[in-house]
């Protein structure tokens, strides 16, 4: 039997989200549907991050087990060829120790929400970013980010149905930076509140449109109820950029899994 990490991107649009659910089509079952065919049997897939309905992917990890012998490159192109014609690829496999998890061995994640500033919609990258005809001002926007950097309770910026013991969480980085009709916020963590970074950007788009100062980032997530805090942004503008380990997994430097976002 061998474990396998898998390198994933994936399109997030027409999902009901990472984890399999009961309707709709769900990008766990169609990876774990894809690995059956090479098993022969039911196989387990589990992830670094469950990414929520039409959340995309640059760099997202799994791993499974298979007992069949065969080569990574082998592995990712039978991969790829049962999941078509599903919006989902594996860029990368690589063999790791049996003990070695997505999941519980990562040391971070990394997330891009992109927001289109421009009053002409989308056309090319409808579904993948927020659009906001009216702009913002990124530099406020960036000035009330650095509020919610270090170790906080993030309740106010939790979902009511988050299922984590706790809503403390160390944020290493929320940077708002402008790329011509574009405004893009990263954030870096060991790992995030069911949707945090959406809560987070939408809060930030407060502070961006004017309705909110930057200080009052500080008094919402002092606050901690989420009533306190701006809007959940919508899912499609967020993309899981990278997962961090503390070993290199398929090549990159230092162990870290990181893809330029699209757009």
């Amino acid at each position: 039997m061998t474990r396998w990490a898998l390198l994933l991107e994936y399109d997030g649009a027409g999902f009901v989200g990472w984890q399999r659910q009961a309707v709709g089509v769900a990008i766990q079952a169609v990876v774990e549907d894809a690995a059956a065919h090479l098993a022969g049997a039911p196989v387990t897939a589990i992830v670094a991050g469950r990414t929520d309905a039409g959340v995309h992917a640059l760099g997202q990890v799994a791993h499974l087990d298979l007992a069949r012998a065969i080569t990574g490159e082998k592995l990712v192109s039978a991969l790829n060829f049962h999941m078509r014609p599903h919006r989902v690829s594996v860029l990368r496999a690589a063999s790791v120790a049996p003990d070695w998890s997505a999941r519980f061995t990562a040391v971070g994640r990394d997330y891009r929400y992109v927001l289109l500033t421009r009053r002409g919609r989308p056309a090319l990258e409808e579904g993948r970013v927020w659009h906001l005809p009216h702009g913002v001002d990124a530099a406020r926007m960036a000035e009330g980010a650095r509020h919610l950097l270090g170790r906080h309770d993030f309740t106010s910026f939790r979902a009511a149905s988050c299922q984590a013991n706790s809503p403390w969480r160390t944020l290493d980085r929320l940077d708002v930076v402008r790329r011509g009709d574009c405004v893009e916020i990263l954030a870096s963590a060991r790992s995030f509140l069911h949707h945090q970074v959406r809560n987070m950007v939408g809060t930030l788009k407060l502070v961006g449109e004017g309705r909110w100062a930057p200080e009052a980032m500080a008094a919402a997530l002092a606050a901690r109820h989420r009533s306190k805090a701006g809007p959940t942004a919508p899912p499609e503008g967020l993309f899981l950029t990278g997962v961090r380990y503390p070993q290199d997994v398929f090549g990159g430097a230092g162990g870290r899994v990181q893809l330029d976002a699209i757009g």
